[in-house]
């Protein structure tokens, strides 16, 4: 059997810690080859001194060098076997100038940023491959092209992976909506306090409707306990210091992190071996 590989397509430094960071640490435990494409630099992040994009002083340059240190050091606490940048600007939320930047990924051609990603598919041969779903989890324009370009990337190569999306159970996105209701409400009450008002965040829309961010049960076909691994997600997501230092995640002791956070879903979107039901190994019907 040739080498098991794992692939995922991410859109930003930090992505591959939040939704793959214990799969990731797992599979290396393993001895599973991983491959990462990060698509964009990060610039529209927060600068070191939490500026965001629309400030005059932001500069996504500077933004996108410390997100570039902050991923080198992420992959290393995941152990990922190789990185790949595709080196395109970070587009912003949907409905910002940045969007129009011909170098942002939002504006590259579909078939350009996949015939990059196929030369990388096609060199590592991974059986199984991971990105976002249609409306990249909540509608970002570079997790949406993430899809796009995975998608018509596969069209490229000669053989068929698995590839599956990352997913939130609806029964599992339900606390986690809470959590994040409290999260922002405290968030209010402290800008509040320094004189700071902003208004709150509205649901993740697309074409003017809500994005339904869970995904039903039923629909679930790989739930991977990383429990034993979370130690490693939670210290690569803190890698990220720049953009999630101050976020729910790090409020959260490890104790509480790898409670809330010890398992990953996915839904598959391609089965070229015919899997049934919920998979437990990401790798199920691979291993000898």
């Amino acid at each position: 059997m040739s080498e098991l590989t794992f692939l995922a397509v991410h859109a930003h430094p930090d992505d591959e810690a939040s939704s793959t960071g214990g799969l990731y640490r797992l599979l290396a435990n393993q001895g599973v080859r991983t491959v990462l494409v990060t698509c964009t630099n990060g610039e529209c992040g927060d600068a070191p001194d939490g500026a965001k994009p629309d400030a005059d002083h932001h500069d996504g340059d500077l933004v996108a060098g410390v997100r570039a240190i902050e991923l080198d050091q992420a992959v290393e606490v995941l152990g990922i076997s190789r990185l790949v940048r595709l080196g395109y600007r970070d587009s912003g939320m949907m409905g910002w100038p940045q969007n129009d930047d011909p170098e942002s990924f939002w504006a590259t051609p579909v078939a350009d940023g996949a015939a990059k990603l196929a030369e990388v598919l096609m060199a590592e041969r991974p059986q199984v491959v991971m990105t976002y779903n249609a409306f990249g989890f909540y509608g970002h324009p570079d997790h949406i092209q993430a899809n796009r370009i995975t998608l018509a990337a596969l069209e490229l190569i000669d053989y068929e992976p698995t590839l599956y999306y990352n997913a939130i159970p609806d029964s599992i996105m339900g606390l986690m909506r809470e959590r994040w209701e409290q999260e922002g409400l405290r968030q209010q009450e402290e800008d509040a306090a320094k004189g700071i008002v902003r208004e709150p965040d509205g649901p993740p829309m697309v074409d003017g409707e809500p994005i339904k961010m869970g995904t039903p049960d039923e629909l679930i076909s790989a739930a991977i306990d990383v429990s034993s691994v979370t130690d490693a997600k939670y210290d690569a997501l803190a890698a990220h210091a720049s953009q999630i230092g101050d976020s729910f995640w790090m409020k959260m002791s490890k104790e509480e992190f790898q409670f809330a956070m010890g398992t990953e879903w996915f839904f598959r979107v391609t089965n070229p071996l015919g899997l049934d039901g919920v998979v437990t190994d990401i790798f199920a019907g691979y291993r000898s």
